[in-house]
């Protein structure tokens, strides 16, 4: 299948404390937890997919004793969500009562949204502007 728009994408990062991370993105943002596994073998992580059931992507936090890295995200890490609008108020009540930070993420886009740490410090830009590819 050669690769195209409908290509589904996998965003994995490590996790300190997966559950305290997918408290922030499942009931701060909004994703849905389509699988949660546990490590069973050498090698192994347990893990947590999020994400909305028939996107085209989906977000993986993987975590556990055999995790081999810990997160080490960077300013430029950043998750963008194009929302063509407003911020709503609630989402960023519950983004901050699920663990979530609000940060500087620079100029242009703290002049186009508002950014949050994750509890690990990866950045969510929530993006009042549209997406355009051109």
């Amino acid at each position: 299948m050669p690769l195209s728009a409908d290509t589904h994408v996998r965003l994995a990062r490590p996790s300190r404390d997966l559950a305290v991370a997918e408290r922030f993105w499942a009931e701060g943002l909004g994703l849905e937890v389509l699988y949660r596994g546990e490590a069973d073998g050498p090698g192994e992580h347990d893990l947590v997919m999020l994400g909305w059931p028939g996107a085209a992507w989906h977000l993986e936090l993987v975590g556990g004793e055999q995790l081999t890295g810990a997160p080490s995200p960077t300013e430029e890490d950043l998750f963008v969500l194009y929302l063509d609008g407003p911020v709503d108020d609630g989402l960023l009540d519950r983004l901050e009562r699920a663990g979530g930070t609000r940060v500087s993420a620079g100029p242009y886009w703290d002049r186009w949204g508002m950014t949050f740490a994750d509890p690990d410090g990866y950045r969510l830009v929530l993006c009042t502007r549209a997406w355009s590819n051109a």
